[in-house]
């Protein structure tokens, strides 16, 4: 069958889980075409189509029939667009014959061959009859207040026939839905109809006496599953039977879904076996908190694995039994090759770069969006089947942006929650990704999005202007915990709650926090005091400045040590008393992207201590392999000054960490802070520095250095309470707490809505 619907007040309308059950319908049932027929111009239906809730539609005639194009590629269908413009005189000349009449309000909308106006009844006269006549055009008029100038013969009726002609499809195959006057050409074209429960009245009495209309008691897309059932376009089993089976709900109160395991699995002997997770970052000891105490859930994530190679994959394992005993692993099976695409090559390659403002450096392939796809529908279907009724789930970075899309079809009831561990950029930037609408299209089937900081979620809020009309419904100020105007990535307030499509959508600032009881135990173990020893017995007399990073271009190594450099020639005194530690962690073996940066950031390193080093001093000392969290707490404890200069980064944690250990031993060492990175908003006490100013690098790196005690231990002391008081426990906390709030706030206002 074909569906040819209105969209406001009909298929955009009614109870909500009467438009979720035609909208699973639709999607379902291959034999379904939607045809969406409004008096909108495209350019406001294009926000329709990034909403993943909504079913796409195969066809829109839109501009009261006066446009109809292809809805998967937004390309007029010919010949039928060109036979309408040949009937239509153009928009300048409508307006120099009508445009000073009196009474006469021109719409300020997106709109093509048709001109539309506001009127009272009385303003449509016999001379207005005439004047268009005379133009070649057809006057519409409904709602009592709406007036279009159509091409001669052109409305939605009409243009609705000529598309189901073209597609040589039987008049009986058709349904049409609307709720207006304004639709009532559809239903003069002899097709099967509907006109919902709430419609006009004077399409009600126009319809009265059409057998083939059938006037539904409910509204909006509850009528139009009425219409299905009343005129058996489904065959005798009617609508309810052909609906998918929906009953896949779980026993989980709380899904994370997360592209890493809760623990480690690694192959001895041939055997795939498990270990606790080895990361110093503190968020999945964070995470698997929340599933103390009996809490049930599900942690959702992948785990490679090779049919043919390894037989049966066991979906569901146990965590741990005895301190998290509601908890279980369910496991997404995927290939090594799905692993490489979906993470290690199209995540790092197209969406890591723009993320970070590198958009040059992005390759965007479709077949890496695909397989994108399948795998972020996997994780939707096995987080579906997982989840309790009304449970929340927890989304977690780029990785999965589009779980929300695919999971929100299939289990509406639940309440989506979304972490954003990346940097988010500006419009700009963002709107570079080919699939942007879609992305940001799943992204709004969240309930509660959060990300680290204030400037980030503006940040995204102005994407979505892009994409679909938004309205800021809760704003509130940064200040204090946040700063305002004092770096790069600094905001003075944020929105709070914005509202797009009729969904209401949290948003907050949440900067991820450190396990400072971790930090302190790895400090009081005697290998970490007898390695920090021996650094200080090798660096005795010269001041220290640590590097720590992971290789990546996004990172700043090559700029700081070009920087570094030219310290040391502006400043020769600091010869034989300045050394730079850098440690650069190696990326994934299979990232091949980073080989020609790791040559530079050598042939630097090489540059400069061939020109300065002396007997027993160089300048710089590089670091090229992983370190241990317990190798590098030492090196936090013996740093003067710790440099983390990104050029663009989400947080930072490397720059807490240094705080946390500093603060602990009573230290005095001075964190020198990209403005760039997301933690200089939320860090008081540390010295910003643009990296992108080779100038201001230097000379903020020689002002760390040459800081008084007495302002080290103020600033380092500002730089603890914020890292202590805001740790990752908290950072869990409210995250959750926000997102239950906004998940509560949203269901109260739909109750609301509906009532």
């Amino acid at each position: 069958m074909i569906l040819a619907t209105d969209l406001d007040g009909t298929f955009l309308a009614g109870d909500p889980e009467n438009r979720q059950r035609l909208y699973q319908l639709i999607s379902a049932h291959p034999g379904i075409q939607l045809v969406f027929v409004t008096g909108r111009g495209l350019e406001v239906v294009v926000p329709l189509l990034s909403d993943p809730a909504i079913p796409r539609p195969d066809y829109i005639i839109c501009d009261v029939g006066a446009s109809v194009l292809c809805g998967k590629t937004l390309q007029a269908v010919y010949p039928l667009q060109s036979e309408i413009e040949a009937t239509w005189p153009g928009e300048q000349v409508i307006m120099q014959h009508v445009g000073g009449l009196a009474g006469l309000e021109r719409q300020d909308v997106p709109q093509q061959r048709r001109c539309s106006f506001f009127c009272e009844p009385a303003a449509v006269t016999d001379e207005l009859q005439r004047k268009a006549e005379a133009l070649g055009c057809d006057l519409l008029f409904s709602a009592n207040m709406y007036l279009d100038f159509l091409p001669r013969g052109v409305n939605k009726g009409s243009t609705l026939r000529r598309l189901i002609e073209h597609l040589s499809v039987p008049e009986q195959d058709v349904l049409v839905a609307g709720d207006t006057l304004n639709d009532l050409s559809m239903y003069e074209q002899g097709f099967m109809g509907v006109c919902v429960g709430e419609s006009e009245e004077r399409l009600l009495e126009a319809t009265a006496d059409r057998a083939k209309v059938l006037h539904a008691k409910l509204s909006g897309c509850g009528g139009i599953l009425e219409a299905i059932a009343h005129f058996g376009f489904l065959g005798p089993l009617g609508v309810d039977n052909e609906l998918p089976d929906l009953n896949i709900k779980g026993k989980s109160d709380l899904v994370m879904v997360y592209h890493r395991l809760p623990y480690e699995e690694y192959t001895e002997e041939g055997q795939l076996k498990r270990r606790p997770p080895s990361s110093p970052n503190g968020i999945l000891p964070t995470l698997l908190s929340f599933f103390e105490a009996g809490q049930t859930g599900s942690w959702v994530a992948w785990s490679t694995h090779e049919p043919r190679e390894n037989g049966a994959f066991e979906v569901h394992t146990k965590v741990d039994q005895e301190r998290f005993p509601g908890l279980v692993a369910a496991r997404v099976a995927l290939t090594k090759h799905d692993v490489d695409i979906f993470y290690k090559r199209f995540s790092k390659e197209a969406f890591w770069p723009t993320l970070h403002t590198f958009w040059e450096r992005a390759v965007f392939r479709e077949e890496d969006w695909r397989v994108f796809l399948k795998v972020n529908r996997l994780f939707a279907e096995r987080t579906a089947a997982e989840a309790a009724e009304g449970a929340l789930v927890w989304i977690h970075d780029y990785n999965l942006w589009m779980v929300p899309s695919y999971l929100r079809k299939l289990r509406p009831d639940l309440n989506i929650a979304f972490f954003h561990h990346t940097y988010f950029p500006s419009a700009d930037v963002f709107n570079v990704l080919p699939w942007r609408r879609e992305i940001i299209g799943s992204l709004l089937q969240c309930d509660y999005i959060g990300f680290h900081i204030p400037r980030q979620a503006e940040n995204f809020v102005d994407v979505v202007r892009g994409v679909a009309p938004l309205e800021v419904i809760e704003s509130r100020g940064c200040a204090p915990r946040f700063l305002s105007f004092g770096c790069a990535v600094g905001i003075e307030s944020m929105a709070t709650a914005i509202r797009v499509h009729g969904r209401r959508i949290g948003l907050g600032a949440h900067p991820v926090g450190l396990d400072v009881n971790r930090v302190k135990s790895v400090m009081d173990e005697p290998a970490c005091q007898t390695l920090m020893e021996e650094l200080r017995g090798t660096l005795r007399g010269v001041r220290v400045v640590l590097s720590v990073e992971r290789l990546d271009y996004t990172k700043g190594i090559l700029a700081k040590l070009l920087a570094f450099e030219a310290l040391l020639e502006a400043r020769p005194e600091l010869l034989g008393k300045v050394t730079l530690l850098s440690i650069c962690v190696p990326a994934a073996k299979e990232m091949t992207v980073y080989e020609g940066l790791l040559a530079q950031i050598e042939q630097a390193v090489g540059r400069i201590n061939g020109r300065y080093s002396r007997v027993g001093w160089v300048p710089v000392q590089f670091f090229y392999r992983a370190f241990p969290f317990r190798e590098l707490v030492p090196y936090y404890l013996m740093a003067d000054v710790m440099w983390i200069t990104p050029l663009r980064d989400g947080l930072n944690l490397v720059a807490k960490e240094y705080v946390a250990t500093q603060g602990l031993c009573g230290g005095k060492g001075v964190l020198v802070l990209s403005e760039f990175a997301g933690a200089a908003a939320e860090l008081h006490g540390a010295l910003l520095t643009n990296p992108h100013d080779p100038h201001d690098l230097r000379d903020t790196l020689y002002l760390g250095l040459t800081l008084g005690a007495a302002e080290r231990e103020s600033r380092l002391r500002e730089l603890f309470a914020v890292v202590s008081g805001n740790d990752i426990s908290r950072w869990g906390a409210d995250f959750l707490e926000a997102a239950r709030e906004a998940c509560a706030t949203d269901k109260t206002q739909l109750l609301e809505s509906v009532a």
